[in-house]
């Protein structure tokens, strides 16, 4: 398998993200989510404009992984959390972690959230939030296995399709 190079994305991954965003989303939930809904929320969330103010903010933070030639094939985001639980001022929410396909297996996934604990532990955080589909019962499994628990639910809205998101949270370690 090809390797994969980490490195903090930059104003000027923002177009790469874009499209790695939307191809990852498509990929992971065109099995159940309606076509419409699916390609609005990919059009709204995915946008290289999302990207771009993201990348701008200072309170959020993208790791980008490429090949060694540069082509992108995963990515995570990290920002403060906005999701219906308790939280502190030593939380972070991880927003967003999608490899593509052909770098998923292989330990790419645990080195990635390893990066993110990193960052995390760099920003100051205690513990890591998130929301996983609650059909998607394979990256539940992922948490699991590093520690994650869950301590809630939200509605994840794709358009104007309402999904069932699982609320997980673990310690920074």
């Amino acid at each position: 398998m090809t390797p994969i190079l980490w490195r903090r994305a930059e104003a000027r991954d923002a177009a790469a993200l874009s499209l790695l965003g939307g191809a990852t989303f498509l990929a992971s939930f065109a099995f159940d989510h309606p076509g419409d809904a699916l390609i609005a929320h990919v059009r709204d969330a995915h946008g290289e404009a999302f990207y771009a103010e993201a990348l701008a903010d200072p309170a959020q933070t993208i790791l980008i992984g490429e090949t060694p030639l540069g082509a992108p094939v995963g990515y995570a985001l990290l920002t403060p959390p906005k999701l219906p639980v308790e939280t502190g001022p030593d939380d972070l929410e991880l927003k967003r972690i999608y490899l593509l396909s052909g770098w998923q297996g292989g330990g790419n996934g645990a080195a990635l959230l390893a990066l993110v604990r990193e960052e995390a532990r760099r920003r100051g955080a205690k513990r890591l939030l998130l929301a996983v589909y609650q059909g998607n019962e394979r990256a539940q499994r992922f948490y699991a296995r590093h520690g994650f628990a869950e301590t809630g639910e939200t509605i994840f809205m794709v358009g104007d399709v309402p999904f069932r998101d699982l609320i997980y949270a673990a310690p920074v370690t």
